[in-house]
């Protein structure tokens, strides 16, 4: 980038560096001067406060490394060692064991936001799909991390979970025994659910860097799902949306603060202050919250799935229930290319907001279910749910495609900011469009 091509800086150093490197102009042009709708609302925050989880996690994950042992015989107690001896430990324990939830509530609220809005259609949907990655990376990572403290739900949740890949043809056991390190949950286990919970959030960042970058190659959707049709219709990203962005995240960091220190374990579950014990099982295994979902989606599937009036077994249960598990991540995944609709946000989208907000409830619904024993009505309101799930997919949104009326949008930004006949309120359109 030549001289003539940037602005020079006041101060002599940030010149002088620029000049030779011009970092501070990409700052700028990136996180400055960049264009962006002047309607966001604060559910445009949640990017934000996903990347400051995702610095803290990092940042406290470092910390912990240094005083934690990845071994059986003394896994454990070096977690209690950190929380008692270790100045300062308790905090970053709780911050990074809290932190692990909070992560998860911002970004289930910012998928929230992107379906809601129509965030992920053209020309985002690679912006849509590398946040899915993120999102996978995102779940992997916490599972492991959840391994690590080894104690009972430790264990056996890793031994539950790991499992489930027997259930493929041909490969399971092998990939079992790969992630094993042998024929058990045991050290080698432990040791490289170590590596990889070190190694992941570094991957995680990458990616969220190629998330950023096509947000600003695609630029930024907004609560009406129009394009930007000039200057009229944006604000540059500061001062307008760092104050609004540091806002957010400040309200967030107190709730989340506050857990810490007030409720660390409210989130976790008290089996896992018990060592782990191979001999011992406890009487209900269940994840973290954030996975309850998928949990209950796995164990819905029940039965065999085989050739009519034949003994012949296609798919068996277990695999099955791996396949939904999967699948329902898949579909988010596909989203992009399965709604089709002209009309990007729900809010000129009527029937799509009702169907989205009874996805929001059997999700809900879903997580209470795989917090339960798999009996009783439980099942029966995981079937039920995981049905509407795959539903919302692969039939009501190919229905809307075809049938949903497309209500009038308004002309521009601008002015539906400005027109006084054209409510707008922080989260939702009201305007009279139709």
């Amino acid at each position: 980038m030549g001289s003539g091509n940037r602005k020079k800086f006041d101060n002599p150093i940030v010149e002088w560096v620029d000049s030779r490197l011009p970092v501070f102009t990409l700052m700028n042009k990136e996180y400055g001067v960049f264009p962006t709708p002047k309607n966001f609302n604060y559910l445009w925050n949640f990017g934000a406060i996903a990347m400051v989880m995702l610095i803290t996690m990092i940042i406290t994950g470092i910390t912990l490394a240094m005083h934690y042992v990845p071994h059986v015989d003394h896994a454990f107690d070096s977690v209690e060692r950190i929380m008692r001896d270790v100045n300062y430990g308790w905090m970053i324990r709780y911050l990074h064991a809290n932190g692990a939830s909070f992560f998860f509530i911002a970004v289930y609220i910012h998928i929230f936001r992107g379906m809601y809005y129509g965030s992920y259609k053209q020309p985002r949907e690679l912006l849509w799909m590398l946040g899915v990655v993120i999102f996978l990376l995102l779940m992997a990572t916490a599972f492991i991390g959840y391994v690590l403290p080894w104690g009972q739900m430790s264990f056996w949740g890793a031994t539950v979970i790991t499992n489930l890949f027997s259930a493929i043809p041909f490969v399971g056991d092998s990939i079992v025994t790969l992630l094993w390190g042998g024929f058990s949950v045991d050290n080698p286990t432990l040791n490289r659910f170590f590596a990889l919970h070190y190694l992941l959030p570094f991957v995680i960042f990458a990616v969220v860097f190629l998330h950023v970058w096509a947000l600003h190659v695609a630029g930024s959707n907004n609560p009406l799902g129009i394009e930007p049709k000039g200057e009229q219709d944006t604000l540059p990203f500061n001062p307008y949306y760092t104050m609004k962005d540091t806002f957010g995240v400040l309200v967030f960091l107190i709730v989340y603060v506050a857990f810490a220190f007030f409720m660390p374990n409210d989130l976790g579950h008290p089996d896992n202050y018990i060592p782990a014990d191979p001999l011992v099982t406890p009487a209900h295994i269940v994840p973290e919250w954030y996975f309850l979902p998928f949990y209950a989606i796995l164990r819905a599937v029940t039965f065999d799935i085989g050739i009519p009036f034949t003994d012949i077994t296609i798919i068996t249960a277990k695999l099955g229930g791996v396949l939904a598990m999967f699948g329902s991540i898949a579909l988010l995944f596909v989203l992009p290319f399965l709604d089709k609709h002209p009309v990007r946000s729900a809010v000129f989208r009527p029937w799509f907001r009702i169907a989205l907000f009874a996805l929001v409830i059997a999700t809900f619904l879903l997580g209470m279910a795989g917090g339960k024993p798999a009996e009783g009505i439980w099942l029966y309101v995981s079937q039920f749910c995981s049905v509407y799930y795959f539903g919302f997919f692969l039939a009501i949104i190919p229905f809307l495609n075809k049938y949903e009326p497309v209500e009038k949008l308004p002309p521009s930004i601008n002015d539906a900011v400005l027109d006084k006949n054209i409510k707008a309120n922080a989260y939702f359109y009201a305007g009279k469009v139709k």
